[in-house]
C-alpha cells in the first residue's frame, strides 16, 4: 500500500510539475506586455489600449497588460522583433494586423511568416477609406480618378506603409481605375499618414475607417469611399468603391487581434484563448470602441486560424496579379 501511495504521489507531483512547466496553472503571475508595431495614437494603438483595459480584472486575466510601441517599416520592425527576439513565455503578446504581416511575408524581406505566430483572438475589422482634407477640391472617388487620369503619377496620397492594408487598397484602386498614382508610405503608421492629409502635405490618403472617423468628427477631413463590400454603420453616408463604379473588394480590410510568438506553451495559449474574447465582449470595452468609431469583430482562436489561412490564399493571388 505504501508503495502504491508513494507511486501515486510521484505521479501527481509529475503531473503538477508538468502543469506548472507549461505555465498554465498559475499564469499569469506578473503583468503582461503587448507589442504594437505602430506608433502611439494610431488606430491599432488606440484600440489595443481599449480592448486590454480590463485585463487586470479578477474575471479576466487578473494582471494588467501594458502596451509597448515598436513602430517602423509598416509593422515590420515590431513583428520581426516578436518573431525573433521576444520571449515565448506568455508575458509578451503582440497585436496583429491582417492583411499586413501576411502580405509582407509573402513579398519577402522579413523574418516572419504566418507560422511564426499563434493567434489568440480577433477584436476588430477596420476597412480602409479614401480621405482628403476638408478643403480639398475632390468630393468623390470619380473626382480623384479623373484627376489621376489627367495627371498620371502626380496625385500624391499617404498610407501607413508598404504591403499593409492601405497599400493593398491603393493597388486595387489603381488597377480597378486604370490609373497610376503616387502612394507615399509614411513613418509612424496611420496617425502620421492622417496628419499628412490634414496638413495638405499630400492630396489624399488611404487610412483606417476608425482613424478617419475621428478626424472627420474633428472637422479635418472628408471621406470619399470605403474599401469594403458594403457601407459601414459608422459612416452610412459614405459609399463603397464598388458603388462608385470601381471593382474593389474587401481584401484590404484590417483585422486586428492578439497573438503570441510560436513556442509559447500550449497551456498559456489555451488560457489566453479562453479568456481574451471575454475581455473584448466587456460592455465598457464595447462602449469605448463605439465612441471612437472602431468597428468590432470578435473571433475565437480557431476562427482566426481559419481567417489567417484564407487571407494568405487570397493575398497570394492578389499580390501575384499586382
Amino acid at each position: 500500500m505504501k508503495k502504491l501511495l508513494a507511486g501515486a504521489a510521484i505521479a501527481l507531483t509529475a503531473m503538477t510539475g508538468a502543469s506548472f512547466a507549461d505555465g498554465h496553472a498559475n499564469y499569469p503571475e506578473r503583468p503582461i506586455m503587448m507589442m504594437v508595431s505602430y506608433g502611439a495614437g494610431g488606430a491599432t494603438d488606440f484600440q489595443a489600449r481599449i480592448v486590454t483595459m480590463t485585463a487586470g480584472n479578477e474575471d479576466a486575466l487578473g494582471m494588467p497588460i501594458a502596451i509597448l510601441n515598436k513602430p517602423g517599416a509598416g509593422g515590420r520592425v515590431g513583428w520581426n522583433w516578436l518573431a525573433g527576439q521576444a520571449e515565448a513565455d506568455g508575458y509578451t503578446l503582440g497585436a496583429y494586423n491582417i492583411p499586413h504581416f501576411i502580405a509582407q511575408s509573402i513579398k519577402g524581406g522579413v523574418e516572419y511568416s504566418r507560422d511564426s505566430f499563434e493567434p489568440i483572438a480577433n477584436w476588430g475589422a477596420d476597412p480602409a477609406v479614401f480621405v482628403v482634407s476638408k478643403d480639398s477640391e475632390f468630393n468623390s472617388m470619380t473626382d480623384v480618378v479623373d484627376f489621376a487620369k489627367a495627371n498620371p503619377g502626380k496625385l500624391t496620397f499617404s498610407g501607413a506603409g508598404l504591403f499593409v492594408g492601405h497599400h493593398i487598397a491603393a493597388l486595387q484602386l489603381e488597377k480597378a481605375a486604370g490609373v497610376k498614382m503616387a502612394y507615399i508610405p509614411t513613418k509612424g503608421g496611420g496617425a502620421a499618414a492622417m496628419k499628412a492629409v490634414i496638413a495638405n502635405e499630400v492630396m489624399g490618403g488611404v487610412n483606417n475607417l476608425s482613424d478617419a472617423f475621428r478626424a472627420r468628427e474633428a472637422g479635418n477631413v472628408k471621406i470619399l469611399g470605403v474599401f469594403d463590400l458594403e457601407r459601414n454603420a459608422f459612416m452610412e453616408d459614405v459609399p463603397t468603391l464598388m458603388e462608385q463604379g470601381f471593382d474593389v473588394d474587401n481584401a484590404s480590410v484590417n483585422f486586428r487581434g492578439i497573438m503570441v510568438p510560436k513556442g509559447t506553451p500550449q497551456g498559456i495559449i489555451d488560457k489566453l484563448a479562453e479568456t481574451v474574447p471575454t475581455m473584448f465582449e466587456n460592455s465598457r470595452v464595447a462602449g469605448k470602441m463605439k465612441a471612437g468609431g472602431s468597428p468590432m469583430h470578435i473571433m475565437n482562436r480557431q476562427e482566426v486560424l481559419d481567417m489567417w489561412e484564407a487571407r494568405e490564399t487570397t493575398l497570394k493571388e492578389l499580390l501575384a496579379g499586382l
